[in-house]
């Protein structure tokens, strides 16, 4: 078999096995994204996994480069690259897609146990910075004005308590009872 062929049927194969799999995503037929953990959990990660051409008898493309994983130190995903590789470098040849996938899945407690979030909250050191905030709610916060003229046709439509009068919109009468029937005339 060729290449492509190869990739076909590895493609179809994981299409099978992953549907409705929500840490699955298929970027392209020929890149992935497979989420190992809950999205809950700190010590989860994404794999990025690109073929080449000559996929499966050259190595895919790994990548941790995610946004969702920001969090993971350098050093925690050098060590989580240099295990898959050692992983592809086994499976060379074959179809490797869901192997990796499972072995990752199997061994992420060994993966991340030198894990320690980054934290990469943004703290506010001046006041100032503390009471911009605090000043765009007061700007939420404030009415829409009205001009003099918008005032008056208020005012003209409404009585003295400031109601509208019954059936001031008459397009929405017209439109109620058009879908609810009006009396039967029987």
């Amino acid at each position: 078999m060729t290449a492509n062929e190869d990739q076909e049927m590895e493609l179809e194969a994981l299409r099978s096995i992953y549907e409705g799999d929500e840490c699955f995503k298929e970027i392209s037929p020929v890149s992935f994204q497979f989420r190992i953990g809950d999205l809950e959990d700190t010590k989860a990660f994404i794999l990025d996994i690109t073929w080449p051409e000559s996929y499966p008898d050259t190595a895919p493309q790994i990548s941790l480069g995610a946004f969702f994983n920001n969090r993971i130190s350098a050093e925690t995903k050098q060590l989580i690259l240099s295990k898959l590789e050692e992983q592809v470098e086994i499976n060379l040849g074959t179809a490797m897609m869901y192997t990796l996938f499972e072995w990752a899945k199997e061994n992420q407690e060994t993966l991340m146990e030198n894990h320690k979030p980054l934290v990469t909250a943004v703290t506010l050191t001046t006041s100032s910075e503390v009471m911009t905030p605090t000043s765009t709610a007061k700007k939420k916060e404030k009415k829409e004005q009205l001009t003099k003229a918008q005032k008056r046709r208020i005012i003209n439509r409404t009585d003295n308590k400031g109601e509208l009068p019954r059936g001031w919109n008459w397009v929405d009468v017209i439109k109620h009872l058009s879908k609810t029937g009006g009396k039967d005339d029987d």
